[in-house]
């Protein structure tokens, strides 16, 4: 059995040391063979140095450098494409998701699992806010959606190599990982861990970036954002009417009434939800041009650890040929 071990990298040189001495150790007890990708996405520290020389130490160790920095799960997709073992595991370099549980991951999947996918019991050194914002997104995600996408969980993952060539045909941008590989379908199992705080450095999931990416999971997986038009639209009639009926009902009793109020109301009722309609539409169309553009998920500045690669793949990597062989456990 061969593994490979995906690690998207952003600026996390202080982890790389520590992160490879880790996974190395788990991964020659757990499998026969092994392979440890490192992705640098557009890293503006020594990370792009360190994993050159984890490769000159170990030529197991791969990398893979994109010419930008084209965000969290493109880098990860670049890792899956170039993936050559029978399982993959998905990690990131924070260290927050401990290797050692890498080892459950096989047992499940050399039981029978396709998808062995890691979830939190405890996440220490993260704020309350963002604890109860995952918590609530999770949950909200799977009412709207039409994939069960598992709660709490990241995209620490291991992967099979059927399901990966299943990731490899969806090309659609922007990604939620995670839910791909929920819609992918096969056996998939859970493990529980608790998440330890960061070895060294800072989170690169800010505010902006987490915000996107529930927009991208939310639209890529549900059409309830576009039906909330038509909920707000009925709601904002069903109060016109309200209003209207009030006002009848006033004047005949000899109320006086400010009817231009109850208009001015109403004419901002209605106006919020035509904004707040044409808003969601709008994040759609801007995915879909985004994907009628036909550019490639992420462009190759460098790579380190494959001798078979073409100057046109290095370029592209998405562009070259997959094999349609599974191979077998």
């Amino acid at each position: 059995m061969k593994l490979s071990i995906v690690v998207p990298v952003l600026n996390e040189e202080p982890n790389l040391s520590l992160l490879y001495e880790r996974l190395q150790r788990v991964a020659t007890a757990s499998a026969d063979d092994y392979e440890i990708i490192f992705v640098n996405d557009g890293s503006t520290d020594g990370s792009l140095a360190a994993m050159g020389r984890l490769h000159e130490r170990d030529p197991r160790v791969k990398c893979i450098s994109l010419s930008r920095n084209f965000g969290h799960q493109i880098a990860s997709t670049a890792g899956l494409d170039r993936a050559s073992g029978d399982a993959v595991v998905l990690i990131d370099a924070d260290l927050q998701d401990p290797p050692e549980v890498i080892a459950e991951m096989v047992a499940r999947w050399r039981s029978g699992a396709a998808v062995v996918y890691a979830r939190r019991r405890v996440r220490h050194d993260e704020s309350f806010l963002k604890k109860a914002t995952a918590h609530l997104f999770y949950r909200l995600l799977n009412r709207i959606s039409d994939v069960d996408i598992p709660l709490d969980t990241g995209d620490f993952r291991l992967i099979d190599r059927r399901v990966v060539q299943v990731l490899r045909r969806c090309r659609e941008n922007p990604r939620f990982l995670r839910g791909l590989v929920a819609w992918a379908g096969f056996r998939q199992d859970a493990v529980h861990y608790d998440r330890a705080g960061r070895h060294a450095g800072q989170s690169k999931y800010r505010v902006g970036k987490m915000f996107n990416l529930a927009w991208a999971a939310a639209c890529s997986f549900s059409v309830v954002p576009l039906q909330l038009g038509f909920w707000f639209g009925s709601a904002a009639i069903l109060l016109s009417l309200l209003l209207g009926v009030v006002l009848i009902v006033q004047r005949f009793c000899g109320v006086p009434v400010e009817g231009s109020s109850l208009l001015a109301c109403a004419l901002f009722l209605l106006g919020g939800v035509q904004l707040v309609t044409l808003g969601i539409a709008s994040r759609y169309v801007g995915y879909i041009l985004q994907t009628v553009q036909n550019r490639p998920l992420y462009v190759v500045e460098s790579q380190r650890g494959w001798d078979d690669v073409t100057e046109d793949a290095a370029t592209d990597v998405t562009r070259q040929p997959e094999s349609s062989q599974v191979t077998a456990r």
